[in-house]
């Protein structure tokens, strides 16, 4: 910790120049030369790794650290420890690498299984095999403590102290490779007897060849502790055995070099012959291989257990495999694999790794993709936040409900369970209903039946002020498909939804729906349609005995003075009562329009009541006594024909003044039942109306002008006598036939009376004939006004 402060705070004091990167914590690692730190990137705060050499207090190994500055620099190789920048002060030399970790570390715990220890001998080995063939290089301090590990798990090659080319004469690791830490345990026999400078009389190889060989025992077996060890075969798998024996031979020249070492291991059955080191060796050329290669690559994928390292499945494997399904027609197998991987992502991995994908892959036009996609959204579903399902993938997914292929359509009616909770309440009720009204006519029955299902589960996801309109048209819909199995996912759907409709909906709606399926052609639909009916039924009888007998306010006690009946609601209690009295009111009122009233006991006729609310009609209006003068009545004689509520008809008596100007109109038919000589032969006191101002005519209503104007001659001293004609005696005018009339109208009270003579032919009475003045009249007074009434 005193290092790692000192450290910073001459990083602090020299102010590094141009070296834009955050110390972070020490990392202990094998004594070296250098100090090992995480670090961050202060431009994006992505991470790395800082190595740190103090020139003061390691002055004679100056040479050593600049030297493996400068080869990392120039040295590029997947398998090398990548260099992101580096600076110099006149204290301290800075490496700012990708992130890495110390082997040692996992050595140590023992947390890699064997098969990963052999991908990692695998890595080191092609590193190695580049170094001394295709840079002519020797490393010349091949250990565990210069081997690491990158974020992926990868196997990263460094400690480039002594990294030398075999084709520089002033190479360091002739005059330095002894200044190395512990290079006394792995330096070879040769090298220790003759010294570095004997590297140039044996292969080039020989050296790396020999330390391979202590890594491999080291890995296996945690620590190297000197040449007592080397060739022991303790830990190492069997089948490396004679090619480990090799590599450590204390003969220099019948050393294998690590390339051979590598052939071998790859050989058929080799040690490297492992799905492991050929998903390493495979994933990099995914997207060039064959459909057939692609197909043995993704099984081997699909066959590893989970020992193997998964951040190299999440930083290596993970993003070469969405690249072959975008850009190299992968296809849904490959997306399978990367589901499979992402399941151990954590969720801000997956947002920042596969999340931009799988949008990406919405928007394709591949059909395969998208039935993937829409298959493997249950296990990303939880992995995507609402703000991306609700506006970016499900704007792309909705071209899936009008998509030509019916695969399409139906996997996304199905997909619609699993994003329904990630959908706003706008897009659900507008945007997904109306998609879904369009599968639910679509022409594939498995399409409508599914789109039913659907409705069904999300229902409680629908809006509270649509959702019964919604579901009852799309349910009782469904209950007139053809397809069988749509009528029961309907009459199912129903089952599990009635909760949210009202007891009125199933009673004037749903029950209505429910009878035809009653007696469907088909008995799974009959068997369901009962247990619905049956649900509903209960219901509505549940509710129905919670109801009110009536909303009618109860009836009130009628007044006293009131004379007209009125009719109320009647109580169940009351119900055959009031029913006869319904029947006998129709009878009777039958038999009032037919005219059949009777008289009574003692021969006066009925009058009907008439309600005092009701208007009073012109007819009666004219008979009802009043305070009408005798002039206003003269005057309507002169202007109005005669009343044809008290019409008279003419007989021959042609001395009657009051013709029916319209008898040619009456309705004979009507009249037919008037009982004239009964009415006539049993006249009642009361039909007579007493002569009034309103009424001056004593004689049954007929109005007699002469005896009117008689008296009003007499009342009046000075008038003129009456003309010639119209002078009446008295007993004319009582003698007056009652035959002549045929309709009589008796105002009395509050009601009339009209009676009507029954068809029966009538027995005239004697007539005493009329006394008339038949002497020539003056011709100044007759002028015709008498004949016209």
């Amino acid at each position: 910790m005193n290092l790692f402060k000192s450290v910073v705070a001459s990083a602090i004091s020299s102010g590094i120049p141009n070296f834009p990167y955050t110390f972070g914590d020490r990392q202990d690692s094998e004594a070296g030369i250098w100090v090992l730190q995480n670090g961050q990137r202060r431009d994006d705060g992505s991470n790395c790794s800082i190595f740190s050499f103090d020139i003061n207090s390691n002055k004679s190994r100056l040479p050593l650290a600049r030297n493996a500055l400068k080869k990392l620099r120039t040295m590029r190789h997947p398998g090398v420890i990548k260099v992101l920048d580096t600076a110099e002060t006149d204290t301290y030399l800075y490496v700012a690498t990708e992130r890495v970790t110390p082997l040692r570390w996992h050595i140590k715990r023992k947390s890699m299984s064997p098969e990963t220890l052999k991908w990692g001998l695998f890595a080191v080995a092609q590193t190695i095999k580049f170094i001394n063939e295709e840079a002519s290089s020797v490393h010349g301090a091949l250990r565990v403590g210069s081997i690491y590990t990158g974020e992926s798990g990868e196997w990263k090659v460094g400690g480039f102290e002594v990294l030398s080319s075999m084709k520089d004469d002033e190479a360091v690791i002739y005059n330095y490779g002894s200044l190395v830490p512990d290079s006394g345990r792995y330096t070879p026999p040769e090298l220790v007897k003759s010294g570095w400078g004997e590297i140039k009389r044996h292969p080039l190889t020989s050296v790396d060849a020999y330390n391979f060989g202590t890594l491999i025992f080291e890995v296996f077996n945690g620590d190297f502790m000197g040449g007592d060890q080397v060739g022991q075969t303790k830990g190492i798998p069997p089948s490396m055995h004679a090619s480990y024996r090799r590599l450590v031979n204390s003969n220099p020249k019948a050393r294998i070099s690590v390339g051979n070492f590598l052939d071998q291991g790859r050989r058929t059955g080799g040690f490297f012959d492992s799905p492991l080191i050929k998903l390493a060796e495979g994933i990099d050329s995914l997207g060039m291989k064959t459909e057939q290669e692609r197909e043995a690559f993704l099984s081997d994928l699909d066959s590893l257990s989970d020992d193997f390292p998964e951040d190299y499945f999440k930083l290596k494997v993970l993003p070469e495999l969405i690249k072959a399904v975008e850009f190299s027609g992968g296809g849904p197998k490959v997306f399978g694999v990367v589901m499979k991987i992402g399941k151990k992502l954590s969720d801000d991995e997956f947002e920042s790794k596969v999340t931009p994908a799988i949008i990406r892959l919405f928007g394709s036009p591949d059909r395969a993709i998208r039935v993937c996609l829409l298959d493997n959204l249950p296990m990303m579903i939880d992995r995507l936040s609402q703000k991306i399902v609700n506006d970016k993938i499900f704007p792309q997914m909705v071209t899936g409900f009008t998509d030509l292929a019916p695969i399409v359509r139906e996997q996304t009616v199905k997909a619609v369970l699993t994003v329904v909770t990630k959908l706003s309440d706008r897009t659900i009720n507008g945007e997904l209903l109306k998609y879904l009204a369009k599968t639910s006519n679509d022409e594939q029955p498995g399409i409508r039946t599914n789109t039913t299902i659907c409705l069904g589960k999300i229902s409680k996801n629908l809006g509270v002020g649509s959702r019964s309109k919604v579901l009852i048209a799309a349910f009782t819909r469904s209950l007139r498909d053809p397809f069988v199995h749509a009528r029961n996912a309907a009459l199912m759907a129903l089952s599990v939804t009635s909760e949210y409709f009202t007891d009125d909906d199933c009673a004037s709606k749903i029950l209505p729906s429910l009878c035809p399926c009653l007696i469907d052609k088909e008995k799974l639909v009959r068997d369901q349609a009962n247990k619905t009916m049956d649900m509903y039924l209960q219901r509505v009888r549940k509710f129905a005995s919670t109801m009110p007998d009536s909303v009618l306010p109860p009836p009130t006690t009628s007044d006293a003075t009131a004379t007209t009946p009125r009719m109320s609601t009647p109580q169940p209690s009351e119900a055959a009562s009031w029913a006869g009295w319904a029947i006998s009111s129709f009878t009777n009122k039958i038999s009032t329009a037919a005219g059949e009233i009777e008289p009574n006991s003692n021969g006066t006729p009925v009058s009907a009541t008439r309600p005092s609310s009701a208007p009073i009609p012109n007819d009666a209006r004219r008979l009802v006594p009043g305070t009408a003068s005798a002039s206003t009545l003269h005057r309507q004689a002169v202007a109005s024909p005669a009343v044809t509520s008290a019409r008279t008809s003419t007989s021959s008596n042609q001395n009657d003044y009051f013709q029916d100007t319209n008898a040619e109109d009456d309705n004979t038919d009507a009249w037919d039942d008037m009982q004239e000589e009964a009415f006539f032969d049993a006249p009642s006191q009361a039909s007579k109306a007493a002569p009034s101002a309103a009424n001056p005519f004593g004689d049954e209503g007929e109005p007699d002008f002469a005896g009117w104007l008689a008296a009003q001659a007499g009342k009046k001293p000075g008038s003129k006598p009456l003309p010639k004609g119209l002078a009446k005696s008295g007993a004319a005018a009582a003698n007056r036939p009652a035959a002549a009339t045929r309709v009589t109208s008796t105002a009395s009270g509050a009601g009339l009376t009209t009676k009507k003579t029954v068809g029966t032919a009538l027995k005239p009475k004697p007539v005493v004939a009329k006394k008339i003045d038949t002497a020539p009249k003056d011709a100044d007074n007759d002028d015709g006004w008498g004949d016209k009434w």
